[in-house]
């Protein structure tokens, strides 16, 4: 009989998974190792409302996959269905879901063999610990310290670990004492199904920074690209009415035609003309002049 009600279970919540495959155009993927049970309920806090989020055994998800005949592509996840997993069904861009879950980090207490996700510099004083064991464990990790009104201070500012560094099991426990939190957890997503589309971790990947620049190179060149075909769109249409505008006062002022606004550069450039032939006239003079008519003079 307890046989009997496991399987019941097992198909009831094959037909749920199977409802959350239709409901939802993504289901993303991302493995639970290394995700503690407060950090998963965390993540699933803040992202409440945008993405269901539920840990399934493989077996269950595979059974649920083979009975959605419509939509075939979903056997392509078989493939990444290995190890403890959490599946994410929703209907955002499976890009911004990756963003959600990079913003969506915590910070949590290290354990030996874990990575610092940023350089963990211990401040200058009180540790509002009681003399005792702790002291020898703050010196045994370069932490200098004095007793002072009946609690253990360090003296300076020091940093115990740089970023990217193993975490020591003697460096974990002294900064779990002090209440610092030097990893950051998250989820990152193996692989998305886009409705019809499998995008595989190495694609999800996103270097904003990286983007936002390509974006405005592309909108420069775009935008030099339009000015020299004189292509006008409602971005460079004023931009290109100041070329026109320049280039046909130029052509004006260069062709002689007088309108109200060469009339002045014109009369300018008459006068300037009239000078250098005026100073030209007068050298061809002097040079045409005998040499003994100057000194008859």
């Amino acid at each position: 009989m307890p046989s009997q009600q496991v399987l019941q279970q097992k198909i009831v919540e094959v037909e749920e998974i199977a409802q959350l495959l239709e409901q939802h155009k993504i289901v993303g993927i991302a493995s639970l190792q290394k995700v503690r049970a407060p950090q998963l309920q965390e993540f699933k806090k803040n992202l409440a409302g945008k993405v269901h989020m539920r840990v399934i055994k493989n077996t269950l998800m595979k059974r649920a996959i083979e009975d959605r005949k419509q939509k075939s592509e979903l056997k392509k996840l078989e493939n990444h269905l290995t190890g403890p997993n959490l599946f994410m069904f929703t209907d955002l861009n499976p890009f911004k879901l990756v963003l959600l879950l990079q913003k969506g980090k915590v910070k949590t207490t290290a354990k030996a063999g874990d990575e610092a996700a940023f350089d963990v510099v211990i401040p200058a004083g009180n540790t509002g610990q009681p003399p005792g064991p702790i002291i020898s464990q703050l010196n045994a990790v370069g932490l200098a310290t004095r007793i002072e009104s009946g609690s253990v201070w360090i003296n300076r500012d020091t940093l115990v670990v740089k970023e990217g560094e193993t975490i020591s099991k003697r460096l974990a426990v002294v900064l779990s004492k002090l209440g610092i939190k030097p990893v950051e957890a998250g989820l990152i997503m193996k692989v998305a199904y886009d409705d019809g589309l499998i995008i595989a971790e190495e694609r999800l990947k996103i270097d904003l920074d990286e983007v936002k620049q390509n974006l405005e190179k592309a909108q420069v060149d775009a935008f030099a690209l339009s000015l020299g075909s004189a292509y006008p769109t409602r971005d460079n249409a004023q931009v290109l009415i100041q070329v026109a505008h320049r280039e046909a006062y130029t052509l004006g002022v260069n062709a002689a035609i007088p309108t109200s606004e060469t009339i002045a550069d014109l009369i300018r450039k008459a006068h300037a003309e009239m000078l250098s032939l005026s100073s030209s006239l007068s050298t061809l003079e002097e040079k045409a002049v005998p040499p003994e008519a100057t000194e008859k003079r």
